[in-house]
């Protein structure tokens, strides 16, 4: 009778190799799951950014918190990324409330240096909305939940924003300069706490 023992040895080396093959597909794979909303001719890179911690906000590499419950003062986590003023810019990142008792926390800005241009916030419910407006952008944002975040930007012509990749909101942007801004910032109407952790941050230009 045939030993089994050559059999044993053939599977096992399938299994091995089988769990080689997934490994490879999922390193090939994983670059494209952060990708453009909007392809076509722009290239990534990486700009300078600087930390702002304010009032009862605090910074943890990418973790942002409004710790307080104050309904008043320059309460803010948030990085502020280096200014552009042409082109077209798009930036994603994916962003997951760890906690929230607190409502209307900007959480995203595309900011203009002579002023607010552009605030996506979150309401306790889930609600991501447009501060300056007040327009409904989103549902889901709940704490737990990730949700992935890219702006368009093309400078004096149009914002878009996109959530989890579909298009909800585009606004007529002025000339001028900007930047981008992303953590945690009670707006004038909102309150803390909040703690909110970012990951898979890219920008891209062209």
């Amino acid at each position: 009778m045939e030993s089994a023992e050559p059999r044993r040895l053939a599977v096992k080396k399938l299994r091995i190799l089988t769990g080689i093959a997934l490994v490879c597909g999922l390193l090939v794979v994983a670059p494209n799951a952060f990708a453009e909303v909007e392809p076509g001719g722009w290239t990534s890179y990486s700009p300078s950014f600087t930390v702002q911690q304010r009032g009862c906000g605090k910074v943890a590499d990418l973790t942002f918190s409004v710790t307080c419950s104050k309904g008043s003062g320059d309460n803010r986590a948030e990085r502020r990324y280096a200014t552009y003023s042409s082109g077209s810019r798009q930036f994603e990142g994916y962003f997951r409330i760890v906690s929230m008792g607190g409502s209307r926390i900007s959480l995203k800005q595309t900011f203009k240096t002579t002023g607010p241009y552009f605030l996506l916030a979150v309401e306790r419910g889930g609600r991501l909305y447009s501060v300056h407006g007040g327009q409904t952008i989103a549902t889901g944002a709940t704490v737990g939940t990730t949700v992935r975040v890219n702006t368009v930007h093309i400078v004096g012509t149009t914002l878009r924003v996109y959530i989890n990749g579909t298009l909800r909101y585009t606004v007529a942007s002025p000339s001028g300069s900007f930047y981008d801004k992303f953590g945690a910032y009670r707006t004038a109407s909102g309150q803390g706490p909040i703690t909110v952790v970012w990951s898979g941050i890219q920008f891209w230009q062209k």
